[in-house]
């Protein structure tokens, strides 16, 4: 197969749960476990970190990603989902698996695929593993895809596990409580390999412990250890000032993503960096500085409040559940702006009444549906929608919503961009 037709050997013949959903989910490892011992067993030929969480994970994995490249490391990088390249989920020191890379493995492999049912997110994560081993990367950092105990990637044993936050999504696999959410996350904690959690959440803080416990893990609380102080913060980045236990560690520290949330990501970045330096990759305060500052060029991040246009100013985001889409809206109230113009679409399988009474109400709303099955039609959006008191008009495409909102608004207004990771990855460039 050449390249193009092995991706839709990937996209096509066997189901995908970002463009799906839940049909295509499985809760099991029993696959992944059949294909690595196919192909050997990759995951135990590098060194690696495992991240979850519900939100925070994407930034955190691509800004600890940057770090240990800025350490002279060969740093695999396997997050999900894309924005506009497949490629994208699967990178060394930034550079996307080659094209030929991917028709080689499904060439090769598919009709073990076949046999074994993998899934595409199955057959993906084989795909890194076995990439990242041929490679001889020195180290991989490892996104969860959903969850914990049952995602593809828990085939690893890393030296560091790290989990981010907990906040309600994917409750339909998850669980329908905070508790239960928590418990699926900590399933990546592994017995002996230390774990850093990034945000003390009451709810949650003593499952966590719990699990540590049991499993003979030290464990971590990033936020205990470090704050920061906010100096400035734009749509461009933010610069803060670092403690650490009180005392002044990373002075004027430079991120690159804009969003204020990210104060909440670098603390537990920091807590990751201290934890692998404990774990005998001792990370500098200077090597750890340049790296979240260089982590777009580094890695290709995007999607997180992202520039798109300054006339009028125009940002997406890929905040999509309740705490996500909390964190958005705080930023967007700190963005001065007149009127507010909210390109927005969100997936057909989740419960969205919730989420709909979150947004402000004084904004005007151009309801898209992506191109995925997923989508949810625009137009009973806009009828959902307008049970929670929003007011717009629904267009056929994400494209010609972005156009329509921009071609409204006058000099002084906002446009925003979001609701789904998949709105938002066909409104960038």
């Amino acid at each position: 197969m050449n390249y193009n037709q092995a991706l839709d050997y990937m996209m096509q013949k066997l189901p995908m749960y970002y463009r799906i959903g839940p049909a295509a989910y499985r809760p099991d490892l029993t696959n992944t476990i059949q294909l690595c011992d196919l192909l050997g067993n990759p995951q135990h030929a590098f060194r690696s970190v495992h991240i979850a969480g519900t939100n925070g994970k994407g930034s955190v994995s691509n800004m600890l990603a940057s770090i240990l490249q800025e350490n002279k490391m060969k740093v695999g990088l396997y997050t999900s989902p894309h924005l506009k390249d497949f490629r994208e989920r699967v990178r060394i020191n930034g550079k996307m698996i080659p094209e030929l890379k991917v028709a080689e493995f499904i060439t090769c492999y598919h009709k073990d695929l076949d046999r074994i049912g993998a899934s595409f997110f199955e057959m993906t994560v084989g795909l890194a593993f076995d990439y990242f081993r041929q490679e001889k990367v020195d180290i991989a950092v490892i996104e969860v895809g959903l969850g914990g105990r049952l995602d593809s990637t828990n085939v690893i044993t890393p030296l560091l596990s790290v989990i981010t936050n907990i906040s309600f999504d994917h409750m339909q696999f998850l669980g329908d409580t905070l508790v239960k959410i928590a418990g699926e996350k900590a399933g990546i904690i592994k017995p002996g390999v230390p774990v850093v959690i990034g945000e003390t959440q009451k709810e949650v803080e003593q499952v966590f412990l719990d699990k540590a416990q049991a499993e003979g893990s030290p464990i971590y609380f990033s936020d205990q250890s470090f704050h920061n102080k906010l100096r400035s913060g734009t749509e461009n980045g933010l610069l803060m000032d670092v403690f650490r236990n009180e005392e002044p560690w990373i002075p004027e520290l430079e991120v690159p993503m804009g969003g204020m949330y990210q104060q909440k990501n670098v603390v537990t970045v920091l807590g990751a960096c201290e934890a692998l330096s404990a774990a005998g990759i001792i990370l500098s305060k200077e090597v750890i500085a340049t790296g979240i500052k260089n982590t777009l060029g580094n890695t290709g991040f995007a999607g997180r409040w992202q520039v798109l246009s300054r006339s009028p100013l125009t940002i997406a985001d890929t905040g999509h559940n309740e705490g996500g889409l909390r964190e958005v809206l705080s930023q967007i109230g700190s963005v001065p702006h007149e009127r507010l113009h909210f390109v927005f679409g969100m997936v057909n399988d989740k419960d969205i009444s919730h989420l709909l009474q979150m947004l402000p109400k004084t904004a005007t709303y151009y309801f898209c549906k992506a191109d995925i099955p997923r989508g949810l039609d625009a137009e009973e959006l806009k009828q959902i929608a307008a049970a929670a008191g929003l007011t717009g008009n629904a267009y056929p495409s994400v494209r010609e919503a972005v156009v329509a909102a921009q071609r409204s608004a006058l000099p002084g207004d906002l446009v925003f961009i979001g609701g789904s990771t998949f709105v938002v990855a066909e409104a960038i460039p």
